[in-house]
């Protein structure tokens, strides 16, 4: 809303209010009543003029509209809302045509300069209003405009059948949203970095080696999808393991196309109750982040109770492995883990194989994996650092 049509609903209701209470007043009364309402109407003003950058702090957004996603409107993430950002959901599509939902964070008062910005998404079966929408209200809040979006099949964005998870869909995701921050009036283009938490860390380097217009990829607490569904933790699936795999997951294909490949894997969401001695860390971790008040979110596949993947999902995790042109990355990129996270092998290997000169890979003294979701007890999230990272390449 603008400040002179903000200026105009003011005033009316003021002048109304006026001649409302000048009826059955004596001449001393009314002179009493115009001289405050004049006070009013100039304190109104003021107060007009003063926030005005507030109001107009987003600007008008260039975005889709999609009439079969119905969005929730009331602040249901898992962190307090922030006070120094404007906060707007928007939706864009991707190149196959999936309507994206996503939470644009803008700084406060950016005025008319056009500023760099951050697509981030993330933990594989999260959704924006978890890890990666703390994520992006952070970076806000250090000047950032920052998009935290639900990836295709989950969460508010589109897609059909839900809970599909897809190397090629997901990476292109990311892309997406480098083509809805590099389409707004306020957003510089050529300042456009992303970020991935998770599971899609792996996608976020993915989509940074073949997209030349992304200037700037971090990542925090990666995994590579497409390894561990492939290879095991720690690559312990062989050859023959692999293909009974597979071909377990295709005989499951005869049920599924009758269902429109929407049959869903049986839910492995362990309660934090049913947690035992005999539990492994890794998976006890999650379970305290995703199933308590801590990282709880209805719309996550890894929340809900009833939350699963496609029975056909991992097929192409298997067999379409990210990272092949690792070697020929050109972008600079920082990669952040936990020093106790059972998932750093894969940021290891990673920074490894990444053939650019700008790469660092910092290590979280004391981390885990899930402590990388939300900082944990002990906030151990490097802010400072990955803020500095996306300054020094966006710019």
């Amino acid at each position: 809303m603008y400040k002179l049509e903000v200026f105009e609903i003011v005033k009316k209701m003021i002048y109304n209010s006026l001649v409302k209470n000048k009826r059955n007043k004596t001449s001393k009364q009314r002179n009493v009543i115009i001289i405050l309402r004049k006070r009013l109407l100039v304190t109104a003003i003021l107060g007009i003029i003063s926030i005005g950058g507030n109001i107009m702090a987003i600007p008008a957004i260039k975005q889709v509209k999609d009439s079969s996603i119905k969005l929730e409107q009331k602040w249901d993430k898992i962190f307090l809302e922030s006070n120094k950002v404007e906060h707007t959901k928007v939706m864009f599509k991707n190149r196959y045509g999936i309507t994206l939902v996503g939470d644009l964070y803008v700084p406060k008062n950016i005025g008319n300069k056009k500023i760099s910005a951050i697509a981030i998404s993330g933990p594989f079966g999260a959704v924006k209003e978890q890890s990666s929408g703390l994520y992006a209200q952070t970076l806000a809040e250090r000047g950032f405009v920052t998009l935290a979006f639900d990836g295709s099949y989950t969460g508010e964005s589109g897609g059909q059948p839900r809970n599909v998870p897809s190397p090629e869909i997901n990476t292109e995701d990311f892309s997406a949203a480098v083509d809805f921050l590099g389409t707004q009036s306020f957003i510089d283009r050529d300042k456009i970095g992303i970020l991935g938490i998770c599971g899609w860390g792996g996608f976020a380097l993915n989509a940074g080696i073949s997209d030349t217009r992304i200037k700037a990829v971090a990542t925090s607490t990666m995994y590579n999808m497409t390894r561990v569904s492939a290879k095991g933790y720690n690559d312990t699936v062989d050859v023959e393991a692999r293909y009974n795999l597979k071909k377990q997951l295709n005989e499951a294909r005869w049920t599924a196309v009758e269902n429109n490949y929407a049959d869903l894997n049986p839910a492995n969401n362990l309660r934090k109750e049913q947690i035992t001695a005999e539990t492994p860390k890794f998976i006890a971790e999650y379970s305290n982040y995703y199933t308590t008040k801590r990282g709880f979110h209805k719309r996550a596949v890894n929340s809900n109770p009833n939350g699963s993947w496609t029975t056909t999902g991992m097929l192409p995790l298997i067999n379409m492995p990210i990272l092949q042109y690792a070697s020929e990355m050109r972008t600079p990129t920082l990669i952040v883990h936990g020093e106790n996270a059972h998932s750093r092998y894969f940021s290891e290997d990673a920074y490894k194989a990444l053939g650019n000169k700008n790469k660092e890979l910092y290590i979280v003294k004391g981390a885990s994996h899930t402590d990388l979701y939300d900082g944990g007890k002990n906030h151990v999230i490097p802010f400072d650092k990955i803020e500095s990272f996306f300054k020094d390449n966006l710019k």
